[in-house]
């Protein structure tokens, strides 16, 4: 719950006003795992929460190991539904992407999800709970919303939740350590530029319109021409940093025409290319393009003064895909993690696809009592497949200028 939830929580059960923010503290930077360690609430007000709420977090009932250290989690949302989450660390740096709807509307050629279609959007407690069910939560430097779905088709859920990652009274983070990646959709993108202060990632994949509403549907509804033009009005040079993915597909917008009509499009902004290596996966006739290619592509791009990346790829070895570990879970029936759940600050209700909603506390990070993950996961086929996912995390942590911000 946001603290104006939080509020009316508070009225709602006759609490004094101050309590909401007695609560938040409880929650977000004490992380208690029961109502019982409020202790400055009264013993009535502790009681009449115990009536209604609960405090704990979903633990992630699945996960992959890679050699690289990256790790990836699954994570239940009612039902036979699962969202995934990647742990990637590196040095000093640690991200985790996060995801913020079951499956995915946007249909993008080369996306795993996508061929989930759409069940739901994620409540705000849902998302958080990837960040506070981690077992590696408190080494986590960066968040990055590049999971499974689209951040701006469920853009109130999304702000709430980064509300609670950067106010004060909740993790308090830095903006600045957080990116939303979005296809771009014309009525969220501006608000969230307006409303949020994160960093922005576009996915952009080709520069020429009728390719990338192939390669994208979402194109046909908000060009990127149009998208561009609606960056433009806005100052990206500062702190906070504007960037476009591009997948370099081989034989397909591998070229210098390409990275010239890069340069046409983005000129006036203020931004960077992350160009992104593809790795096959079921059903999708495209190929990624070699290194050299890419190495020449960025080299171009660079020297006309467009700043670009090539990110490498991490936990190529395990189902790195966004999408897949959830497909597999869903089709195949994966084994799960033993593990004893301990309740977060919720209220049961239903939302529209009858799966229960976690009222509260996004913040509540409990420990977790996690039994020896023994299990063997059986081997299933595209497990080298690398995701969008994954691959956009790692260079992120490895530009200088995306630091974590103290």
């Amino acid at each position: 719950m946001t603290l104006v939830e939080l509020q009316s929580l508070a009225k709602r059960l006759g609490m004094p006003g101050f309590a909401a923010k007695q609560i938040a503290s409880w929650l977000y930077d004490k992380k208690v795992t029961s109502i019982d360690e409020m202790t400055n609430l009264s013993l009535k007000h502790r009681e009449l929460l115990m009536q209604n709420y609960e405090v704990g977090a979903e633990a992630p009932v699945d996960e992959m190991r890679s050699v690289d250290g990256t790790v990836k989690y699954l994570y239940p949302v009612g039902g036979n539904h699962f969202v995934e989450s990647v742990y990637i660390p590196d040095d000093e740096r640690a991200t985790l992407c996060v995801s913020s709807q079951v499956g995915c509307k946007m249909n993008c050629k080369f996306c795993m999800t996508g061929k989930q279609g759409y069940t739901a959007n994620l409540t705000a407690q849902q998302i958080i709970n990837q960040i506070h069910s981690l077992p590696e939560r408190d080494k986590l430097t960066n968040v990055v919303m590049m999971g499974m779905g689209e951040p701006l088709d469920n853009l109130d859920e999304v702000l709430k939740a980064l509300d609670i990652l950067t106010a004060s009274y909740g993790y308090a983070w830095s903006p600045k350590r957080i990116t939303v990646s979005t296809v771009g959709l014309r009525k969220g993108l501006q608000r969230f530029i307006e409303e949020s202060d994160c960093h922005l990632a576009v996915s952009l994949h080709s520069p020429v319109p009728p390719q990338r509403a192939e390669l994208m549907p979402a194109e046909k509804a908000f060009s990127m021409t149009e998208m561009v033009e609606l960056l433009k009005n806005y100052d990206f040079s500062k702190q906070r940093r504007l960037s476009f993915e591009y997948i370099v597909f081989k034989g397909l917008n591998d070229s210098q025409i390409y990275a010239r009509e890069l340069l046409k499009l983005l000129r006036g902004l203020d931004c960077r290319i992350n160009l992104i290596r593809f790795h096959a996966i079921p059903g999708v006739n495209l190929e990624g393009a070699d290194m050299d290619t890419m190495t020449r592509f960025r080299d171009y791009l660079t020297s006309h003064g467009l700043f670009t990346t090539i990110r490498s790829s991490r936990g190529e070895d395990i189902f790195a895909a966004c999408g897949m570990l959830s497909t597999a879970k869903q089709e195949k029936r994966l084994p799960a993690i033993s593990v004893i759940r301990l309740p977060i600050l919720t209220r049961p209700e239903k939302i529209g696809y009858g799966l229960p909603v976690r009222l509260m506390a996004t913040g509540a990070t409990t420990s977790i009592i996690r039994g020896v993950f023994k299990t063997s996961l059986p081997a299933l086929t595209f497990i080298h497949s690398v995701s969008v996912m994954v691959r956009d995390l790692t260079n992120m942590q490895e530009q200088a200028d995306y630091g974590m911000e103290k």
